[in-house]
C-alpha cells in the first residue's frame, strides 16, 4: 500500500507491541521504501500533571530484539488483554449481546481493543458510528470504560532509551490542556529524556502544527509526524495522508533518523 501510494517512508507504531514491526522487518521491505521501527506505549503521565484520558510515547529506531523492551510490551500486552473481557462484561449487563469470540472472529489475530469492540457494536446494529460507541459507552468516564495498567512515563522513555530509540510525545491535542501547561509537561519530559514532540497530527489544524513545531524547536526537541492510519477503523484517515491536504513532510523522517 506504502509503494503504491509512493510514500518515501513510513513507520509502524501499533500500542504496546512490536509484532508488526517485526513481521515487516520478515517480509522484506522493498528498497524504494525507508522504514523506520517503531511503537507506541500507555503510560502514566508525570505525578504532576493530571488527564483523563490516554497518555502516550512513541518510541522510534527501536531494537526490537532488546529483552527490556520486549518484557515490558508483555507486561502491557497482559494488561491490554485482561482489559477486554472486563469491557465485554459492563456492555452484557447493559444489555449488548457481545462476546469476545465473534469480535475474535472478524479480527483474526491482531491485538484486540476498543476500536475492534466498537466495531462489533456498530455491525450488531447498537449504535451507528464508532464516534457513538466510544462517546456513549467506551471513553474515558462512559459505563463501558475500564482503566488499565500503564508504566510511569519516565520508565517508557528509560526503556525506548535503552532500546536505541526515541522517545516522542504523542499526540498533545488528545491530552486537551492549554500551551501553558503542555510546555511545563514538555520541559518536565525533556528532562526524563523526552526527544521530540508529534506536532503533525489528523486532529492537529494547521495552527496547532505551527504551535506545536514552534514549541519543539523551542526546546531543542525533534518535530514528527503520523496519519494515525488504522485501516477500516478510521475510514477518513489513508496510510500518508489524512483529511483535506494533511500529510507529514518527509524532511522529518529525515531529521529523525540523522538523530538516532
Amino acid at each position: 500500500m506504502a509503494q503504491r501510494l509512493n510514500l518515501g517512508a513510513i513507520s509502524i507504531t501499533d500500542h504496546d507491541t512490536i509484532v508488526g514491526v517485526k513481521e515487516a522487518l520478515a517480509i522484506g521491505i522493498p528498497p524504494s521504501l525507508k522504514f523506520l521501527t517503531g511503537v507506541e506505549i500507555s503510560a502514566n503521565p508525570p505525578p504532576t500533571f493530571s488527564y483523563p484520558g490516554s497518555f502516550h510515547i512513541l518510541g522510534y529506531g527501536i531494537n526490537i530484539d532488546d529483552t527490556q523492551l520486549n518484557h515490558t510490551l508483555v507486561r502491557l500486552q497482559e494488561a491490554r488483554k485482561n482489559r477486554n473481557p472486563r469491557i465485554i462484561e459492563l456492555l452484557n449487563r447493559m444489555g449488548f449481546d457481545l462476546s469476545l469470540d465473534e469480535i475474535r472472529k472478524d479480527c483474526g489475530e491482531c491485538q484486540l481493543g476498543r476500536p475492534h469492540i466498537a466495531k462489533q457494536m456498530v455491525k450488531k446494529g447498537f449504535v451507528q458510528s464508532l464516534s457513538e460507541a466510544f462517546d456513549s459507552y467506551l471513553a474515558t468516564g462512559q459505563p463501558a470504560y475500564v482503566n488499565k495498567y500503564r508504566i510511569d512515563c519516565d520508565r517508557a522513555i528509560e526503556v525506548i532509551l535503552d532500546a536505541g530509540g526515541l522517545p516522542v510525545l504523542a499526540h498533545p491535542v488528545l491530552l486537551n490542556i492549554n500551551d501553558d501547561v503542555l510546555e511545563k509537561l514538555i520541559i518536565c519530559l525533556k528532562e526524563k529524556g523526552l526527544k521530540g514532540v508529534e506536532a503533525y497530527y489528523p486532529e492537529q489544524l494547521p495552527d496547532l502544527i505551527a504551535r506545536y513545531t514552534e514549541m519543539a524547536e523551542r526546546h531543542g526537541l525533534l518535530i514528527t509526524g503520523g496519519t494515525d492510519f488504522h485501516g477500516s477503523i478510521k475510514p477518513e484517515i489513508k496510510m500518508g495522508s489524512g483529511r483535506g491536504n494533511f500529510s507529514v513532510p518527509y524532511e522529518l523522517y529525515e531529521k529523525l533518523i540523522s538523530n538516532l
